[in-house]
């Protein structure tokens, strides 16, 4: 019995020799097997795994790279990602000319081959690092690296991975999309360097321009505003008569990241979470709506920072077609004013700070590296032909180069911070005009100036009579007040610490409002002034917290976008908290949406336009706003609408305030509203810009049903929510059954499905499989293909006595507390 103990060991250790399991090479001697038993390399410090894979949902079996102790099978290239082996009969070895190659079953020639010319003696293995990068190495020649797979990527970018051109040998490293989520083959959405007179970055659908970072400025892409910040990455940009490229690195190498090019059309940054053990969305491209490519088309440049329309001429040009201007549609772009002269007639240059330049491969362009920022004026100035101009490198003392354009100038756009300053050639007039504002605006800085010296002692004159007035009413309200709970304070703190809100002086451009002015705007708080009734709108007495109410007022005097609400200024006096919002005339989305006869006023175009706004809003706080914020209470009774039926969230006393990179967090004090919370939030307290997205998705579902998420369908099953009641419908092919009536023939069958599919994405039980409010934007506003939604959370409804909950500090159970219901004054 013992012989054959013994001989089944070395039977075993004679199959390992050949199938193994624990070394990072394949040579001669050694190869893989597909075998559907897991056999694979790893590298040496078990980062990465090399093997046989199927993508979920196929049975093609492909060899590729994947995080070796990561759970969730994450390939990270594909060897032979449009040749698929349709059983397990595949054998990846070192064939008889030494290159590493594929074969399946008994067939002779390969599936798959590193296909590479190998001179000189020495035989060759295939080695996997901890990099993720397989490489092909020559022994006896030094181990010279003869092929490499990061030389030729498939949809995903890792540290040290290059975007470019090898100049010598022609190779074009570029990133592309898989066909979809089930199929690795070579799909239409690419990630690419362009080379031209100044490199760019281009993400493309086919042979069409999506994305496109700007020029290289000498530290960074002008596109990419977060590359100025505390930028967690060490960049490199080579530019030689050998190599054309960019790479980066983590500077936390305990990081796992990576950058992925996907089918749906952006490219997205990646994270791994140990603590949820999932990925987490950071960042994609594109990121809003002026990041699409040509979005308010020629001569057009793009503001996300406008209230009404993000789409602007340059000086000088008007719209190409007013007309589809009026409609909020920038894409014909402008065109030059008639009438005027642009050679040698006086004219001159108007400056552009904060720009992402136009492209350069468009039109022609020119870039001259020898002189600076002077001359390139003068430059341009003696070519008629010349429309603008910038420093080639703006990262420099002063600038480097000259960068000309001589035709249109397409996609360019506003930024707050960074990008560069761009020089806009403008005839006489207009230079007169933008100099006399300049000197208007000088003017009003020194007229600023000596009004405030001159006033100097009438303000400390009032001031001091002022304060004389409040003691004496503070002893009053205090006599008033005794034996009651009252909280004061002066100075708020935000989340992150910093002070920000002192009521002496309001917060930066937030006013602060003494609680006599507001009753005198009010009449007293007349009820003839309530919403409904006629008058200025509503007072109301909000029954948050004081820490919601510091949030609220934190957050709304720091963020700006056209789909938020805007604060006023604030009020805080005694038991008085009060915040003053703009007018909005058409209420709360809920009012007019779960309402049987008001509904039918909001056909599916103007639905569609509310629900892309409430996308565009999210995805400002998530990712474009100065600070990184999770709303946590996105609702319909949460989503306001202006007099032309724009939608602008509110409501942020629930907000959480992220710095840097921070994406998501844990709370004991669960609070929001049932029904719209996301399982792991409701359940764990866990939240993050998913946690929003899932949301999101219930908020889209009710839009286009009409009905609330506690919903009863008693024709179907009654026990489930409005969620479950979709799901069901989207299983057997009936969607379309969930439609509200109301909607009669105004919409397209397939952009509501499409809008179906997104819904049920976003409100998917785990939320690594949720996309990004960037992801979002991208699938309402473009033709893309959507993966298929997987089962969602919370199904069936639930009783609860009211909608919002708060879970208090260090226990376990949700206490069912209204903190956010209104009560008319």
């Amino acid at each position: 019995m013992n012989s054959v103990n013994w001989l089944i060991r070395i039977l075993l250790v004679f199959f390992l020799s050949h199938f193994s399991f624990a070394a990072d090479t394949i040579t001669l001697d050694h190869f893989i097997q597909d075998n559907n038993d897991g056999v694979m390399i790893v590298s040496a410090a078990n980062i990465f795994a090399l093997g046989f894979f199927s993508p979920a949902g196929s049975t093609n079996r492909y060899v590729g790279i994947w995080y070796y102790q990561i759970p969730v099978e994450t390939p990270v290239w594909v060897a032979n990602r449009d040749n698929p082996i349709n059983d397990t009969s595949g054998i990846l070895r070192i064939d008889a000319g030494g290159n590493l190659a594929l074969f399946q079953g008994n067939q002779t020639l390969p599936v798959w081959s590193t296909n590479i010319s190998i001179a000189g003696s020495g035989s060759t293995f295939a080695q996997i690092l901890d990099s993720g990068n397989l490489v092909l190495i020559q022994e006896n020649n030094g181990n010279a690296v003869l092929w490499q797979s990061f030389g030729y990527p498939t949809n995903t970018w890792l540290s040290y991975m290059k975007v470019g051109f090898n100049l010598r040998t022609g190779l074009n490293q570029a990133y592309t999309s898989w066909k979809s989520s089930d199929d690795p083959g070579v799909g239409n959405i690419s990630f690419r360097m362009n080379p031209g007179v100044s490199p760019q970055l281009v993400l493309y659908k086919g042979s069409i321009p999506v994305w496109r970072s700007g020029t290289w400025t000498g530290k960074m892409w002008s596109s990419l505003p977060e590359m100025s910040r505390n930028f967690l990455i060490n960049v490199s940009f080579v530019d030689t008569d050998d190599e054309l490229s960019f790479s980066s690195d983590w500077k936390d190498s305990s990081l796992i990241a990576r950058y992925v090019t996907n089918e749906t059309g952006v490219t997205q940054r990646i994270l791994w979470n140990n603590a949820s053990q999932s990925w987490i969305i950071s960042y994609s491209i594109p990121n809003d709506q002026c990041d699409f490519y040509g979005h308010c088309g020629p001569n057009g440049y793009c503001n996300p920072y406008l209230g009404d329309f993000e789409c602007t001429c340059f000086p000088g040009f008007e719209p190409k077609s007013p007309q589809t201007w009026l409609i909020r549609d920038g894409s014909g772009g402008c065109v030059r004013k008639s009438g005027i002269s642009m050679c040698g007639n006086g004219e001159g240059f108007v400056k552009f700070p904060h720009a992402k330049v136009p492209d350069t491969s468009g039109v022609p362009a020119f870039v001259d590296m020898s002189i600076g920022l002077k001359q390139c004026a003068e430059k341009c100035l003696s070519n008629c032909s010349c429309m603008a101009y910038a420093s080639a490198n703006s990262d420099t003392n002063g600038g480097v180069g000259c960068l000309t354009w001589h035709g249109d100038l397409l996609d360019t756009r506003a930024y707050t911070e960074t990008g560069q300053d761009l020089y806009i050639r403008v005839d006489k007039n207009e230079l007169a005009r933008n100099t006399k504002k300049g000197l208007l605006q000088k003017k009003g800085v020194l007229a600023g100036v000596i009004v405030s010296s001159a006033s100097v002692f009438l303000i400390l004159v009032i001031f001091l009579r002022c304060w004389v007035q409040r003691q004496r009413r503070g002893v009053l309200t205090a006599e008033r007040m005794k034996g009651k709970n009252i909280i004061n304070f002066t100075t708020f703190e935000d989340s992150l610490g910093e002070k920000e809100f002192d009521k002496s002086t309001g917060n930066g451009d937030l006013p602060y409002f003494d609680l006599s002015t507001i009753a005198a705007a009010t009449n007293n708080f007349s009820s003839d002034n309530k919403l409904g009734q006629g008058g200025f709108g509503p007072v109301y007495k909000s029954g948050q917290g004081v820490q919601e109410f510091k949030n609220e007022i934190l957050l709304i005097s720091k963020l700006q976008h056209r789909n938020l609400v805007g604060m006023l200024g604030c009020c805080i006096e005694g038991e008085e908290k009060m915040l003053i919002y703009e007018f909005l005339p058409n209420k709360s989305l809920d009012t007019i949406i779960f309402d049987e006869s008001k509904r039918s006023l909001l056909d599916w175009k103007k639905r569609f336009e509310i629900i892309c706004g409430i996308a565009r809003g999210m995805m400002y706080l998530h990712q474009d706003s100065r600070l990184r914020v999770i709303h946590r209470d996105l609702k319909a009774s949460n989503v306001l609408l202006d007099a032309i039926m724009n939608p602008k969230i509110s409501d942020f006393g629930m907000a959480r305030i992220f710095g840097g990179d921070q994406i998501e967090g844990n709370t004991k004090r669960v609070v929001g509203t049932y029904g719209y919370m996301s399982p792991e939030y409701a359940m764990q307290g866990h939240f993050s810009m998913k946690s929003d997205v899932y949301s999101f998705g219930i908020l889209l579902l009710e839009i286009i049903t009409g009905k609330k998420i506690s919903s009863y369908f008693p024709d179907s099953n009654p026990s489930l929510n409005l969620v479950g009641h979709v799901w069901e419908l989207w299983k057997e092919d009936k969607a379309m059954e969930s439609v509200d009536s109301t909607l009669d023939d105004s919409y397209s069958s397939d952009e509501i499905l499409k809008c179906i599919q997104i819904g049920l994405l976003c409100v998917q039980e785990h939320a690594a499989h949720r996309p990004a409010m960037s992801t979002v934007v991208s699938m309402l506003s473009n033709e893309v293909t959507l993966p298929s939604p997987e089962q969602p959370a919370f199904l069936q409804n639930e009783s609860h006595k009211d909608d919002e909950i708060s879970n208090s500090e260090g226990t376990k159970s949700l206490n069912v507390v209204s903190i956010t219901t209104m009560q008319g004054r």
